[in-house]
């Protein structure tokens, strides 16, 4: 396992955001986290990547304890994530907000820029480099985004719903994007609310709601669960998600 999340909970003026929860992430493997709005997805990932520290609980990442620790050291270890709100240095281009995220491991600008270009061709924004972030899409901003998680050099990428604000075709276009980070050796568990994305992507889903663990297992299992349809799916889009990944 590269992530071990034990019993952990933290609250917010009394309440409960997390509650007692463990899970284990698989190397190699796309985990998605799933639940409805307010479910403590998002407080989660702020809690594994030290964004929040837990009321009790540890976090292991590589068997190691790192529960509380600063962001910048958690990504120095090789774990990096990226925000649902995305907010790009806005009048940088392109290629100088990757080498944001290169600079953690290349002290010299000419080495960042240049790893910052590899980075931008491997999500699709070799032709956008010389562009103000500011000018971006919605899509673009989100691809950089990733790019400039990417460029941290990640063994563990958490994702925040990367596909939010995306209209299908743009959709269509990132996932196999994500299924390549997977197939390169990384690590991918993501908080998404694109049960279509979750069915053709994830390895492996957990499913959160009011801050507890609810169901684990495949996707498929997953969208049977009776807890996960009551929670959150619903009996419609159940009955539609399996019907059409049966």
């Amino acid at each position: 396992m590269i992530l071990q999340v034990e019993d952990i909970s933290v609250s917010f003026g009394g309440v409960a955001a997390v509650q007692d929860v463990s899970l284990a992430i698989e190397i190699g493997k796309i985990t998605a986290l799933i639940g409805p709005n307010g479910a403590g997805k998002t407080t989660l990932f702020n809690l594994v990547s030290g964004f929040l520290k837990p009321d009790s609980g540890r976090v292991f990442f590589e068997a190691k304890d790192i529960t509380g620790i600063a962001p910048h050291l958690a990504c120095r270890l090789g774990m990096a994530r990226t925000f649902q709100i995305v907010q790009p240095f806005g009048a940088q281009s392109v290629k100088e907000n990757i080498a944001v995220g290169a600079h953690l491991r290349y002290a010299g600008r000419a080495d960042a820029l240049r790893a910052a270009e590899e980075v931008a061709a491997r999500v699709g924004l070799a032709s956008e480099l010389d562009k103000a972030a500011a000018s971006l899409t919605i899509a673009g901003r989100k691809r950089l985004e990733l790019a400039r998680a990417l460029a941290t050099q990640p063994k563990l990428l958490l994702l925040d719903e990367v596909l939010a604000g995306l209209n299908p075709r743009e959709i269509a276009d990132v996932l196999p994007l994500v299924r390549g980070l997977r197939d390169s050796g990384i690590t991918v568990l993501m908080v998404e609310h694109v049960m279509q994305a979750v069915m053709s992507l994830a390895d492996a889903t957990w499913v959160l709601s009011n801050g507890k663990l609810i169901a684990h297992g495949t996707p498929a299992q997953v969208t049977s669960h009776p807890a996960v349809v009551e929670a959150y799916l619903g009996h419609g889009a159940a009955a539609r998600l399996k019907a059409g990944y049966a």
